[in-house]
């Protein structure tokens, strides 16, 4: 939000948290880090626990995310049918087996039917349910499902490709590490062809 002090412009951060939860969330994390043998009073941490509590409720907001409703938002009927396929979205998540980050690019595609949506609700689906604990091949899953649910299309077509922290940080540390999967539905799964158009799409840069 933008405001104007002493003549200069600037920009205000605007943020919303759910008092009673961020309270909860920040007295755990208090204890967290007591448990782990650290001072909860000293400087460096006496605001700890509260910014890991925003944190959290920030990098889990797609809780509170309805998918369908974002597609649902900017759709509309159109006679195309050839593929869509936006590429490139970055998208941040967090395992749900060790709560630590995995982060990187989702590709998704459709063929329309009757309808198509607006190209930033794509990246937005995958935002609704990256902001989750989660492990890639739910997300993979979820993404393709909401989209052929809602646009009921010819087909869809998702991949992923990350870099899990989980295994770079601790367990095997292999930092150049990359898993990648895939889901695809209609057109995508029955016809070769087509699903070599989309990894060609995908690969090219």
């Amino acid at each position: 939000m933008e405001f104007t002090l002493n003549g200069k412009k600037g920009y205000a951060k605007v943020e919303s948290y759910d008092d009673e939860t961020t309270n909860e969330l920040s007295s755990n994390y208090k204890n967290v880090l007591e448990l782990l043998g650290e001072d909860s009073s000293r400087e460096g941490l006496e605001k700890t626990p509260l910014r890991v509590a925003k944190a959290m409720q920030f990098l889990t907001q797609g809780y509170n995310m309805n998918p369908e409703e974002i597609i649902k938002s900017a759709m509309f009927k159109e006679d195309y049918q050839q593929m869509v396929v936006v590429k490139d979205i970055e998208l941040y998540s967090m395992c749900e087996h060790h709560m630590l980050p995995f982060f990187g690019k989702a590709h998704v595609a459709y063929i329309p039917r009757h309808h198509i949506t607006g190209l930033s609700k794509l990246a937005r689906v995958v935002e609704a349910f990256a902001r989750r604990l989660q492990v890639q091949e739910r997300l993979t899953t979820q993404i393709k499902e909401c989209i052929q649910e809602t646009l009921n299309p010819l087909g869809v077509a998702v991949v992923i490709e990350a870099q899990h922290m989980c295994m770079q940080m601790r367990g095997v540390q292999k930092q150049h590490s990359f898993t990648t999967t895939s889901d695809f539905t209609g057109a995508f799964s029955t016809n070769h062809s087509t699903r070599e158009e989309f990894f060609s799409i995908i690969k090219a840069r």
